[in-house]
């Protein structure tokens, strides 16, 4: 329990600096702590467990955000409805398929998100860009970009941060504005994990559909703090070193990963 706890406040950092939501940190830790033997349902728990936790922590965070910055999503409803909706698609699809294909599913998308962002130009020196800019994300994208990040578990942030930051965004306004897109996909996938049946786990905490409850609870209660402290007080990070340690954590996630389920 006071692991879990522990690992709500990285989430939370995460959360503030880089948009993830945690859940690219969730889906290891629940993989690796909660439901170590949950047989085949353990991948399936942890990405529905990783969705509840990244309602919450991208909720607050987006309602602490600047609304100077929240302003560059101004008028992009359709892309926020095509996110709910491969949100909540991707969510059912994640309940049909074998949970070792999300697990690996997970590991294969951040090798490639990590290979990218080192080959493409943009991400660790991108140019600048003013700050009324449009985000370049096209609104077709967000049924995919939906899908994917509730079907892994990984956060819509995995895929936005990186559009973000290669229109010139610094990665300090590209987290920000990947809190509320994440929100829009998480939600209708919680609501999908929380009102799935037949799924059982002997791992879980507190099982509500396929969501493990008690362990969201407990990474919630180190999460909604730190985010709280970090918004009242944001660290200065320079941005290249920003766009490194982004780096960074997704290397240390997919590696955890591999070292569970392989």
């Amino acid at each position: 329990m006071f692991l879990l706890v522990l690992i709500g406040i990285l989430t939370g950092v995460t959360t503030v600096l880089f948009g993830f939501g945690g859940g690219f940190v969730t889906v290891p830790v629940i993989v690796w702590v909660v439901v170590p033997n949950g047989g085949d349902d353990a991948g399936r728990v942890a990405v529905a467990t990783s969705a509840v936790v990244m309602v919450v922590n991208a909720a607050i965070a987006t309602s602490a955000a600047r609304r100077d910055v929240l302003a560059l999503l101004r008028g992009r409803g359709r892309l926020f409805a095509l996110l709910a909706g491969g949100g909540a698609m991707g969510a059912v699809i994640t309940l049909g398929l074998p949970s070792e294909v999300a697990s690996w599913g997970f590991v294969v998308y951040l090798a490639a998100t990590i290979v990218d962002v080192l080959v493409r130009p943009g991400f660790l020196r991108p140019s600048r860009a003013t700050l009324g800019s449009r985000p370049p994300i096209p609104d077709l994208l967000g049924a995919p970009i939906g899908a994917i990040a509730a079907l892994l578990g990984v956060g819509g942030s995995v895929m936005t941060v990186p559009l973000l930051r290669r229109s010139g965004l610094p990665m300090g306004v590209a987290a920000t504005l990947a809190n509320p897109l994440t929100l829009a996909i998480s939600i209708p996938a919680t609501v999908v994990f929380l009102t799935a049946n037949g799924h059982t786990s002997s791992g879980g905490v507190l099982m509500i559909g396929v969501v493990d409850a008690g362990a969201a609870g407990l990474l919630l209660l180190g999460a909604v703090p730190a985010i709280v402290l970090l918004r009242r007080w944001p660290p200065r990070i320079p941005d290249r070193v920003h766009a490194w340690a982004y780096l960074a954590l997704l290397l240390a996630a997919a590696l955890a990963m591999v070292a569970r389920i392989a």
